[in-house]
Order: C-alpha cells, then structure tokens, then sequence
C-alpha cells in the first residue's frame, strides 16, 4: 500500500535540552527547603509578581467583579456541559462485592484522592476553559480538596475570568502562582492545608519537566508535549475548513505538529496551496506560531484507503482527530489511538478545547496508544477488599502455600500454614516443598 507525504514536517534539529532539567531540579530543591521564602521569590523574579499568593475569598470577589456579564454567561455555559458528561463518567463507574467462592468475599470500592492540585496555564492566553477541564472534574470526583493555581502577573495578577472559573467549579484553595514554583508548591503543600496526591493541567516545558520529575511521590495526569492535532479527510471535505482547523490548531504554538491525512491526493494538495493565505490571515501573534508550526511541524500524507489512513493515524497517536470524511461510524469503530474524537464537519477541536464538555488535557506524543484524556477516573482510586470465612481459608490457604514455596517465598507460606493449623489442627494438609522439605 503505497503512503505518500504531500508535506513533510522538517523540525528544527533537536536539541538535548538539559538546561530544563537542571532548573527545575535545582528550583524544586530550593523550594523544599526554604518553603515560602524560595517561592515568593521566584514569583518576583520570573513574574515581576508581588502581591498575595494565597488568594482569599474577598480578593477573589473583588477581581472576579471585572468579568463581563458575558463572558461569565459563557464560561457558565462550558462548566455545565463539562460538569455534565464528567457526571456521565462518574456514574459509570461502580462498586461491586462479589463471593468468589463459597466464603470469599471480594470487592472493589472507588475512593477520591484527598488532594487534587490544578494547574492552569495564563501565559500567552487566559485558559479559563483549563480551569474548567481540571476543577470542574475534580469537584464531580468528589475530591474534598481541591488547590487551583494560575500565574500572577506583575500588577494585574491572575487573569480574573481564570478566577471567576475556578470559584464556579468549587477550588477550595486558589493560589496566585505559576511555573515551577507552583507545581511545587502544589507538590509540598504549601499555603494549602495538604499537599497534592495529584497534579493535572498543562503547562510550558519546565512546567511538564517539574510534573515528571516528582512522579512517584505525586500522581500526574501526563507529561504534556505541544498540541497535536490531526484530521482525516476524504475527497468530500471541504479545503477551506481543513486549512482553518488545521491553521486554528497550530496558533498553539510554533512547536505544534498539525497534519493532515487524507484519501483524496487532490485535496491535499489544495489544502497545501491555502494554508500560507489561511495563516496570513490571522492576527499577531496566532501567525507567527502557525506560521513556524506549519513550516516546521506540518505534514500531509495521502493514502489510497481508508484501511491504510486508520494505520497511519493510530501510528501517530494524536492527541485531537479530526473526521471530515464520510461513513462516520466507521471511522469510530475503527481507529484506536486517539486523545479525542472530533466527528463531522459539524463539530471541530475548538469546541472541546473550550465547551463542548469532554475534557481537553489530553495525552501527547503518542500516549494516546496508552492512555486517555482527564478524567473522573484520574482522581479516584479503584481499590479493593477481600473477606474470607474458615471454610474459604481452609481452601484458599492451602493453595496459597504450596505457589508461595513453589515461588521459595517461605514466609507467606507459613501465613497460611499458621492459620490452616488453628482452624483445623485435625488435618493434615499438603503444603508443597521448600528446598526438598516437606511441610
């Protein structure tokens, strides 16, 4: 099956960005030792920030009284489309007990985290639908502490439609923060009453590095690489929309892949010829982010099936996919590896960037082969419990015995020996070899 790349990306070499790591690990040393001191800090000196880092209630009242009737109609309007399918996810999670065996009882309980750390990015944009995608699905979780940060910048601090977000989605604690020092001080718990269990939200790269780097000790939601998109079309799709979606992707940044795969030679080839006027068109600085992203990271492969398109695409494992072709249905009962779908013309990754309620942290750099997107999930705990009565013991402990010697681990075998010795001293039961004794 012949693959072809109308365009192929021609990233910038890469470069071993050690710089990052050792920032991030020297700043996060810092912090766990001076605590407070090291974090307000660094927020004047990267920030230019000096005003409170633990906001209060009446600080946040009094900056969210600068949002707009509007834009707080909007951003009501997200939340409840986002609070909504995340209610779907968590009711279709369950509980069970289940009796194995006569006797043995087993079951599996969800429990949140106690601690939930959202970061939401407010740099180049004010992401207020990231507060949304983080707070909004912890609250549904039932997460009973929830800490929401966003950067502070010089005198304008926290962008107020970011704060008017994380209030609606019920932050319990909301900090003036960015950048490392905010996911440390996530991550050691401090200006909130406990540290975080886990941390989700995307971030810049040293953001992403200082997430991976306490991995372990905190839970993540993922390592967050650049936005990827992608779309699948055929020879029906409309070249105009796939150039704006494509170009409306890339103003992510200048390091974001965008690419196109389609069955229909023609198209590409058109989409190749709008794409320079579609980015022209946009305004600073979306266009020299889509510019650098479709220059450097663009790519358009043509494929003569549909069969092979689903390869190349579960291939790439992108974070959004679009289908602007025909026979919907079959595209989503076919591919596999995505972070999320986007299905028709009629829809486009924009609206489940910003509202249209599945959440937007997604996997990149083809996680997606392994792992979903934010969800409810990603703050509860499938745990499980187990029940035994003296009969179901007998049975169990025996055989649980003779596997832990076959295993040479003499130390859970005589667990079950102790116990099969006080319930039942009349029988002799097999229990398997240790170094050629019998037991």
């Amino acid at each position: 099956m012949t693959t072809e790349y109308l365009k192929k990306a021609t990233p910038p070499q890469a470069t071993i960005d050690a710089a990052t790591g050792e920032t991030v690990q020297r700043m996060l040393a810092e912090i766990k030792a001076e605590g407070c001191a090291a974090i307000e800090r660094y927020a004047r000196e990267l920030d230019g920030y000096k005003g409170k880092i633990l906001l209060s209630e009446a600080d946040i009242a009094e900056s969210v009284k600068r949002v707009p009737v509007t834009v707080r109609q909007d951003i009501a309007f997200a939340h409840q489309r986002v609070r909504d399918f995340a209610q779907r996810q968590r009711d279709s999670l369950g509980e069970f007990e289940v009796e194995l065996m006569s006797g043995l009882v087993a079951g599996q309980k969800l429990i949140p985290v106690n601690t939930a750390g959202c970061y939401v990015p407010g740099g180049r944009y004010a992401h207020a639908a990231s507060a949304i995608m983080s707070v909004c699905t912890a609250q549904v979780a039932g997460v009973p502490n929830i800490v929401a940060t966003s950067p502070a910048h010089k005198e304008a601090g926290v962008n107020p439609a970011i704060l008017y977000a994380m209030q609606l989605c019920g932050a319990h604690t909301v900090l003036a923060l960015g950048g490392v020092q905010a996911i440390a001080a996530l991550a050691y718990g401090l200006y909130a009453k406990a540290p975080a269990d886990i941390i989700v939200g995307p971030g810049n790269r040293f953001v992403a590095e200082a997430k991976r780097t306490l991995f372990g000790s905190i839970g993540i939601d993922v390592v967050a690489g650049p936005t990827e998109s992608a779309i699948i079309a055929d020879e029906n799709a409309d070249a105009e929309i796939v150039a704006a979606d494509l170009a409306g992707q890339a103003e992510h940044g200048p390091d974001s892949p965008v690419w196109l795969y389609t069955t229909s030679r023609a198209l590409g080839e058109k989409v190749i010829a709008i794409m320079p006027r579609v980015i022209a068109a946009l305004p600073e600085p979306a266009r020299s982010s889509a510019s650098a992203a479709w220059r450097d990271y663009g790519e358009v492969v043509y494929a003569p099936t549909r069969e092979a398109i689903c390869e190349i695409s579960d291939r790439y494992a992108p974070e959004h996919l679009q289908i602007l072709a025909s026979d919907l249905d079959w595209w989503l009962g076919r591919l596999t590896n995505y972070g999320s779908l986007f299905l028709g013309e009629e829809t486009t990754v924009a609206y489940g960037d910003k509202c249209a309620g599945p959440n937007h942290i997604l996997p990149t750099r083809g996680a997606a082969r392994y792992s979903g997107g934010l969800s409810v999930g990603k703050f509860i705990k499938t745990v499980t419990y187990q029940r035994l009565n003296r009969t179901a013991s007998r049975e169990v402990g025996q055989v649980a015995a003779r596997i832990s010697r076959l295993e040479g681990m003499e130390g859970h075998a005589r667990t079950g020996d102790i116990r099969l010795k006080k319930y039942f001293p009349e029988e002799h039961f097999e229990l398997g070899t240790l170094q050629g004794h019998q037991h």
